[in-house]
């Protein structure tokens, strides 16, 4: 049995039965890279003119395969059904041209050099959680980069990973080594989209944002050159690189990141009576906002009639202090928790409890069936960011009123991510409370009832006064879509774009060259 993030959650307010009971596994969708679908263009038709004008044949697709000895699917081959799909079923209707399993980045130059000029949509894929299956373009060259997957750990403490490695492998890897990275919760996301989209975690307010840990990348570019970008080489493209969102400026074939000691951790999990959750809120905002560093928590509102809340979260510390931190946010609110369960855990039996697989092994957390394919899901979702000052609870509560199936799911931030300039990175949301994704599981013959509804959350919020979005929770019907991800960045990510790709090689419907 699988679950996706928002009945996780769920479970956890309600006691964290699913985690006892070993019903395992979320998928958490949270931090993956951009994605086309839910609502957006998937067509090749939907690609900027000038990324395919002038195409007159097809590539040469036998020849690439032959540089790829082999590793190169195409519509009639075994193997190409499984392979050209996405995490998100709504995107199932998109099939790429061709999908090309690179093991190195000899491999993504040889597809670069071989598709690039033809008119037709290329893009890279790491874990295949993108929202609107950017990473699968219809009619396109798919770079799957998930065979480079080695994560290594040098002896000073920074993590080599290789961008096709999924989030329980780094920690795997990394609390072997008794590290630690800041990242996102659902197991089965790729490191690439989720860093270079910025990496919102559950560790964020202690130690950043995983783009924040980012020492260095190994890039291939537009035009086949393979660079390394940091702070004393391409300075300017490693700036973008933090933030400015996965696909837009080359492909990263591997990330150096700096890591830290893994401490012990508590992890836990609220649910709170009917009727309760516009006080929760209120409190709850106001509470975090004077938290330790060290307390991480994401508030949970479920539509309803009432709409129900739950907290779920994380410490860096004792559960003692974790407990006396919680009971000042009771205490707020004027409400307690029906349900509680506060637990200490090591890094990375704290990473598999935020992740749903608790009780499982590492193998199993990666969710993959015998043929070797991700368990899927189908939903719709979308993004604010709060700004610095609380929103108005009982509107916030007011909009979730009746959306039965509908989550509003807000991550604290502050903290660590509050301490670097909204300019020292791509990243631009560094006075952001809180981000808030809405979310909703969907089919197709009810997506449209489904998209309306998420919306009015998202338009309730930006009248609130939640006006950025996060590119990682990338939305095709967001209205300013490039100033919402990326505020006053977008100039220079635009700048940067034309610099690396001035031929629009990389583009796509949400791509900073479209901003």
């Amino acid at each position: 049995m699988t679950i996706d993030r928002r009945r996780f959650l769920a479970a956890l307010g309600a006691g964290g039965a699913v985690l006892v009971a070993g019903a395992q596994r979320a998928a958490a969708l949270d931090r993956a890279g951009p994605g086309t679908g839910a609502g957006g263009p998937s067509a090749v038709d939907a690609w900027p003119a000038r990324a395919r004008s002038g195409a007159v044949l097809p590539p040469d697709w036998q020849a690439l395969r032959t540089r790829l000895d082999g590793r190169l699917l195409l519509p009639a081959d075994q193997g190409y059904g499984e392979a050209r799909l996405g995490y998100n079923e709504l995107n199932d209707g998109q099939f790429p041209a061709a999908v090309a399993r690179c093991t190195s980045p000899s491999d993504v130059r040889a597809c670069l050099d071989v598709a690039r000029g033809h008119g037709i949509p290329i893009a890279a894929r790491s874990g295949g959680h993108s929202y609107l299956g950017y990473s699968v373009p219809a009619g396109g060259l798919v770079m799957d980069l998930r065979p480079m997957a080695r994560v290594r750990v040098r002896p000073d403490g920074t993590a080599v990973v290789g961008a096709g490695a999924r989030l329980i492998e780094v920690y795997a890897a990394l609390a072997q080594a008794g590290r630690l990275l800041p990242a996102g919760s659902c197991p089965t996301v790729g490191i690439g989209g989720l860093a270079l989209g910025g990496g919102i975690g559950v560790l964020a307010r202690k130690y950043g944002l995983t783009c924040d840990r980012l020492a260095a990348a190994q890039v291939v570019t537009a035009d086949s050159s393979l660079l390394e970008a940091s702070p004393d080489s391409e300075p300017d493209l490693y700036w973008a690189l933090r933030g400015g969102g996965g696909g837009n400026f080359g492909v990263v074939c591997e990330f150096t990141f700096r890591t830290e000691p893994a401490p012990g951790l508590t992890v836990f999990s609220l649910g709170f009576p009917a009727g309760s959750a516009t006080a929760v809120v209120g409190a709850w905002q106001q509470w975090i906002a004077g938290t330790p560093f060290e307390m991480w928590t994401t508030c949970q509102l479920s539509g309803g009639d009432p709409p129900s809340c739950r907290i779920v979260g994380c410490y860096v510390g004792a559960e003692s202090e974790a407990n006396q931190l919680l009971d000042q946010l009771f205490a707020a609110a004027g409400v307690q928790p029906s349900t509680r369960s506060v637990l200490p855990k090591n890094y990375l039996d704290a990473m598999k409890y935020m992740a749903g697989c608790a009780n499982d092994t590492i193998a199993q957390c990666h969710l993959v069936s015998e043929g070797g394919v991700l368990p899927r899901s189908s939903f719709v979702a979308v993004s604010r960011m709060l700004g610095p000052t609380a929103l108005d609870a009982g509107r916030v509560t007011d909009l979730m009123a009746g959306r039965t199936g509908v989550d509003l799911l807000l991550d604290s931030l502050g903290g660590a991510v509050s301490q670097l300039a909204p300019d020292a990175t791509a990243f631009p949301h560094r006075s952001s409370l809180a981000s808030a994704q809405v979310y909703a599981s969907a089919t197709a013959a009810g997506q449209a009832a489904v998209t309306e509804s998420v919306d009015a959350v998202r338009d309730g919020l930006a009248e609130l006064g939640a006006t950025g979005a996060y590119v990682n929770y990338i939305d095709a019907t967001l209205p300013d879509w490039g100033r919402a991800y990326y505020g006053a960045n977008l100039d220079r990510l635009q700048s940067v774009s034309r610099r690396y790709d001035p031929d629009a090689v990389f583009a796509f419907p949400q791509s900073v060259t479209c901003g």
